[in-house]
């Protein structure tokens, strides 16, 4: 599958702002929305999903990576976004150690025309195996261009 395509560059940053892990999401919203990937009238329910979420168990996977991921009421296809914070933030990762990586993905509650819950599953194993690859890391955290960022997903798309 062509996962990366489900990545817009508008959709994405490589270079994150935000001071901690709550402005960051709330951030990665703002940038969702402007790039026009998730509705305006979503903004607060998307980011209070993602608090939520981070509240239950953190989404920092390790190596550096942090994989927020909710479903979303009134999202009729997925919007994902994949950002680099060169400074870092913390995030209570697995290992401890701060995320530079944020690959955050909404989805819609239940499966529809354009939503299939199992593509779904696969894209987000895809993420996960992204994560752990050392090069896809340390690529990631030199790119300068959004567009460098879609490039270097469409690269692994294969991983």
């Amino acid at each position: 599958m062509n996962f990366w395509k489900q990545f817009k560059p508008k959709a994405c940053s490589v270079a994150l702002r935000a001071a901690s892990k709550d402005d960051a999401l709330s951030e990665v919203v703002a940038i969702m929305i402007a790039a026009q990937v998730l509705p305006a009238e979503l903004e607060q329910d998307a980011v209070r999903a993602l608090l939520e979420r981070e509240r239950m168990a953190s989404t920092g996977v390790g190596m550096n990576v942090a994989i927020p991921h909710v479903k979303l009421k009134g999202l009729e296809r997925a919007a994902c976004s994949l950002c680099v914070h060169p400074s870092g933030l913390e995030w209570q990762a697995v290992d401890a150690a701060p995320v530079h990586i944020l690959f955050t993905v909404l989805r819609p509650e239940k499966g529809g025309e354009q939503h299939d819950p199992d593509q779904h599953l696969d894209m987000m194993r895809w993420i996960a195996r992204l994560s752990r690859d050392g090069d896809f890391r340390r690529f990631a955290m030199r790119v300068t261009k959004k567009s460098e960022l879609i490039d270097l997903l469409k690269e692994k798309s294969t991983v």
